[in-house]
């Protein structure tokens, strides 16, 4: 289950509240700054222009709890720094590859482990890839011409953006990778995959399974099968029972649970 809902907030041009002095507020301040917001420093100046999102970074507990009940009487929502059980919503540590951007977030747990995480991914991810995300966007025409439905385009680029595929995200791709996808030899996988679960721990997947999980159309799950396993899967397959009409093409994953020895 997820303890809050990621989400990326559009800021260009708005008003967005950062309260306090501080390396912490002005940690905030950059933040907002960075991703095109106005920073405004007075609370009822903020609610008047319609600023819908609060920094409160106030050393004083009292302070900060004080600015925090404002700010959500009117119908903010607050960021309390190093307090999250303030807050509404809560700032990850950020890998930046334009037009792509991932967020590790802990919750407020621990900051400290989001940074080690994203320092990690920072080696892993190339340069380029916001050029491919950008390359990809300018293909949509393309691949609507040459796969017409939703779900062919989706295992088209599934199948290219796979370990070791055409378009593998995490090795640098030349200027005209995508182009030379588009006009190659794309197969579109289909089919019925079985996964019959060893234990109830998603960490027990093999790749392969993850890897069909991953890019099912629809999922059969049998009696049994753990929420943990299901939530593996992609968030807009079709969830089935079986004995349910299975979709005409596609990938159709049926996973049967553990036996009671595991």
């Amino acid at each position: 289950m997820l303890h809050s809902l990621p989400l990326f907030h559009r800021l260009t041009g708005q008003p967005v509240i950062v309260l306090g002095h501080g390396e912490a507020a002005e940690a905030k301040r950059r933040l907002v700054q960075r991703a095109g917001g106005q920073v405004v420093e007075d609370l009822a100046e903020g609610i008047d222009t319609g600023a819908r999102l609060a920094f409160i970074a106030h050393e004083d507990e009292s302070a900060a709890r004080a600015d925090a009940i404002r700010a959500r009487g009117a119908g903010l929502l607050v960021n309390v720094v190093d307090r999250p059980e303030l807050c509404d919503f809560t700032t990850p540590s950020l890998v930046d590859r334009d037009p792509v951007i991932i967020a590790v977030g802990t919750g407020g747990a621990s900051a400290g482990l989001a940074k080690a995480l994203r320092l990690r991914l920072e080696r892993l991810l190339p340069q380029g890839l916001g050029a491919l995300a950008d390359a990809l966007f300018r293909a949509r025409g393309g691949m609507r011409s040459r796969w017409p439905t939703g779900s062919e385009r989706r295992r088209a680029l599934d199948a290219a953006l796979d370990e070791g595929g055409a378009l593998d995200p995490l090795r640098e791709q030349a200027g005209d990778a995508v182009s030379g996808w588009l006009a190659g030899d794309a197969a579109v996988d289909a089919g019925t995959f079985a996964i019959a679960l060893r234990s109830a721990d998603p960490d027990d997947l093999t790749l392969r399974e993850a890897r069909w999980l991953g890019q099912a159309d629809a999922v059969v799950a049998g009696p049994g099968v753990p929420g943990a396993i299901l939530a593996r899967a992609r968030a807009d397959a079709a969830r089935l029972s079986p004995g349910d009409p299975l979709p005409d093409q596609g990938i159709v994953v049926r996973i049967s649970a553990a036996s009671a020895g595991n």
